[in-house]
Formats: structure tokens, sequence, C-alpha cells
């Protein structure tokens, strides 16, 4: 019997046909410069000293002409130089730790649930429910006032919950850095769900006594991704602010905003939202630039608000009884999808390399030209990125990410151990991922960082930050007394 034709799609390593085709791509210039000089070289190396002088002595300058050419070249090097936009560096930043007085084991949490809705069981059942399922561990925290039976969410509790996250952050950045009060020109403040008089931002102007002449900017209802487009108006006031410095605070204050009623859609946020905050301090000076640790590459943000269902999907109201909380829509999903959809559309040409974007150009024309039934290329993002920083906004949203982008265990990690460990803490979140990534020793000179959130409105917002030296691992910070047990597993359903 005649020997079977072998299959070679199963003998081939496909994988290392996609690698030589990534790799002939994104270095085709290289490939194409480097014949073509060493072509020249040889044709140069095969003329003889006589020809190569007279050669020489055959070009004709003038003094005219050389002045012309070197007040050309000096004026495009300066107009090129002046228009370029300066360069962004993270100096450094710090994540909140709360005290273990602030933890809420699952049993603590459920304990005060069945007391505060005695009267209401199914509710208890769904947080009960929502609770197995979410991912948070055992040592989230939330604020003293939320320890009351019944909870005590007064304005001078919101207050000093407030001072306590930001001081703290502040004050633990101001040690790392060596940063003196009088040294910060820029001052961004975000926290969406709590904007008393006198703000935030003045709070803090008042406590470390910042100069009158600050450009001080406090942010509110913007939701989790806050935190991003903080730093992009921070970016924006450095490029026009020369040899400055910019403190960016984000964080949520959860004392007032704790549901007390019974609607399900608004008893959710109760069981994810948790106490967190962080400092982050950006320069633009070149003194910074050796001892900063990442430098901003782009920010892009993608803003959904047009469509109603998006505007309320995320949506704070007052239930039948009055009581004030956050609705989350079962449309969150979906929307949320459609915002990255448009998000990861804008930012793929600038991160992605040439043999991504060549794949998708490719199977767009052929879905638009040949068969639309073709399938639509999903561009591997790990191919532009060495680590994912997801916000941690519920383990649903993280898996989804990782299912829809073809994300792998390493590049989620980060985002589903912060959940874990803190819970999610809105626009800080990134910051403890950051921080995770260190901790654990993978953060080195070169590596791309993608963080991405999502927000209230509804928004979509990525930052891309380019490490700038290889990071020590520190002996501080949120995970300073709990890497080593991390990462853990995390069952689908934790049974309370």
């Amino acid at each position: 019997m005649p020997e079977a034709v072998p299959n070679f799609c199963n003998s081939v390593k496909l994988k290392y046909v996609k690698l030589g085709y990534q790799y002939l791509v994104n270095n085709f210039l290289t490939f194409l410069i480097v014949p073509i000089m060493a072509a020249l070289i040889i044709q140069v190396l095969k003329l003889g000293p006589e020809e190569i002088v007279s050669i020489w002595n055959s070009l004709h300058f003038d003094l005219l002409q050389i002045l012309c050419s070197s007040f050309l070249i000096i004026f495009i090097a300066t107009v090129y130089f002046m228009s370029k936009p300066r360069s962004i560096y993270l100096v450094d930043y710090s994540c909140y730790k709360a005290p273990v007085t602030c933890r809420v084991p699952f049993s603590t949490f459920m304990e005060h649930s069945r007391l505060i809705l005695k009267d209401n069981p199914k509710s208890v059942e769904f947080q009960m429910r929502i609770l197995e399922r979410s991912g948070l561990g055992e040592e989230t925290c939330l604020p003293p006032a939320i320890h009351y039976i019944p909870p005590t969410p007064t304005m001078e509790t919101a207050r000093n919950e407030a001072e306590v996250v930001i001081f703290s952050a502040i004050d633990d950045l101001m040690k790392k850095t060596g940063l003196k009060p009088k040294d910060i020109d820029i001052l961004v403040v975000n926290c969406s769900l709590f904007s008393p008089t006198p703000s935030l931002s003045a709070m803090v102007v008042n406590k470390y006594k910042l100069r009158s002449n600050i450009k001080s900017y406090n942010l509110s209802g913007m939701g989790c991704s806050a935190g991003l487009i903080s730093i992009d108006l921070a970016r924006d006031l450095l490029q026009v602010l020369p040899n400055s410095c910019a403190l960016v605070v984000s964080t949520e204050i959860i004392t007032p905003n704790y549901y007390q009623g019974s609607e399900r859609a608004m008893l959710l946020p109760n069981c994810l939202f948790r106490m967190g905050g962080a400092a982050i301090l950006l320069s633009n000076k070149r003194k910074d630039s050796a001892r900063a640790k990442y430098r901003l590459m782009h920010v892009v943000r993608t803003h959904k608000g047009a469509d109603d269902k998006a505007f309320k999907c995320v949506f704070q109201q007052e239930d039948p009884q009055g009581k004030v909380g956050i609705n989350l829509s079962k449309d969150l999903m979906v929307i949320a999808g459609e915002a990255l959809k448009s998000n990861i559309t804008t930012i793929g040409p600038l991160v992605l390399p040439a043999s991504e974007q060549l794949l998708f150009l490719f199977t767009l024309i052929g879905r638009k030209i040949f068969n639309p039934k073709w399938k639509a290329y999903i561009p591997d993002f790990k191919q532009a990125f060495e680590h994912s920083c997801i916000h941690a906004g519920g383990r649903a949203v993280i898996d989804e990410l990782q299912k829809n982008l073809q994300l792998s265990a390493e590049h989620v990690e980060a985002s589903k151990m912060t959940l874990h460990k803190f819970g999610n803490t809105s626009p800080s979140s990134l910051w403890y991922e950051m921080s995770y990534i260190e901790a654990k020793g993978r953060m080195k000179k070169g590596d791309r960082i993608w963080q991405i959130a999502f927000g209230s409105g509804f928004k979509c917002n990525s930052a891309v930050w380019k490490c700038n030296r290889t990071i020590k691992t520190p002996t501080d910070g949120p995970w300073d007394d709990c890497i080593d047990r991390y990462p853990v597993f995390i069952p689908e359903i934790v049974k309370l």
C-alpha cells in the first residue's frame, strides 16, 4: 500500500513560520539597507587611491554653497527639536496600604450584610453569590466608618478617609523621591464620588503648604478610568510648562458611597470596591531622566458617552427608598467591549509591530473584497507589550479581556492578584498592578507596559509606558509582606 502523504500542517511548526514572518517584516528596512551599503563599500574599495582623489577633486564647492547648506541644516534641526514633544518621565509612585484593622474577611462582610439587611434575606443571598465569584480574597479593606453597624457615612468620616489615604501615599512618595512641596508645579487629584468643598486638591495644597502659583486641578465623576485621564492632563500641562514636576493623586473614597439599600444592581459595588489610593510623580526635567522609572509613550482616550446605553450603564441614582448608590447595568460588559474595540483600534497603529499591522490589513481587505465571512484577525498585542495592567474592576472584566485579546496567564496575573489582595480600588488599581510586577522582579529596562482602564460615561482609556531602567525588587510598598505568597490559585467559586 503506498505511503500516505504526510500532513505538513501538523509536521511543520507553524509558530516558527510566524516568528520568521514577524522577524522578516519587522526588520525589513535592515534587510534592505545592509546589502545596499555593503555593495557601495565594496565598490569604493575596488577604486584605487588615485581614482578616489580625482573624484574628490572633480567636486566643486564655493563658500556661498557651503554656508547656505550649513544654515539650512541648522534651521531644519532647530525646527525639528523645537516641535518635538517633551519627554514625560514617571519618577516614582506610591500606593496606600491600609492597616490590618480595616480588613474585611468574607465572614465579617456577610455578617454585617445579614445585620444591615435583616429584612431582606434575598439581597443578602445575592451579595454572597457575588462575593463567592468575585475573585476577591480575605485581606481587602474598607474604611472604619463602614465597620460600624449600621455604617456611619458622615462628611467628617469621609474627609478622614480621604486625608489618611491621600496624605499617606504622598508622604511615602516624598520620602522615596526626596520631593519637597516647593518643587511641585502641577497638582491633579481625581476622586469620582466624593467631591467636597473645599476640594481634595485644595486639601493637599493646605496640608503641604504648596506654592500660591501652583496649577491645581480636581477631577470628579469620571469613574475608574480617571487615573489615566489625570495622567493625560498632567502630560498636556507638562508639554507647555518646561522644567516642571506634576503630582498626580488617584483614589476613590468609599465611606459616603456604601449603599445601604436592597436593590441588587446597586448592591454589586459593595462587594467589589475597597480602599486604595496612589500618588504619582511626573517630570519633564532632563535631570530626572536618569533616575525615573518609566517614560510615557502614549495615552489614548475613548469616550462612548454619545450613546444613551453607554452613558447610563454606570449611573449614580436613588433607589425607591431614596437611598443613593451606583447602578451597574446588565449591558456593562457589552458596552465595555465596544469601548475597548474603539480604543485598541486607535492604539494599535501606535504600538503594534509592522508584521501584525500587515496581517490585520490583509484580513480586512480580504473580508471587504473576497469573503465577508472570513474570521477577523485579532492582532497579537503580546508582540507590543511585555506587561499588561488591566483595571481590576472585577473577575469577569479581566477574564473577558484575556479571552478577547488572547493574553497569556502571566499578562493578567498582576490584575487578578491585585483584585484578590486589594479588591477594586478604582483608578489606583493600575498602580497596585504595576507595583506587583516590580515586586516580582520582572520589570526590565526597555519593557513596555500597557495600562487600560474603564470608567463611567462610558470611557476606555489606555496608557503606554516604557521602562527607563531595570527596577530592583523593592523592599517596601503594598506587596512587601505578601509577595512571596503570590500568585495564588483563585477558584471559580469560593463557598461561603
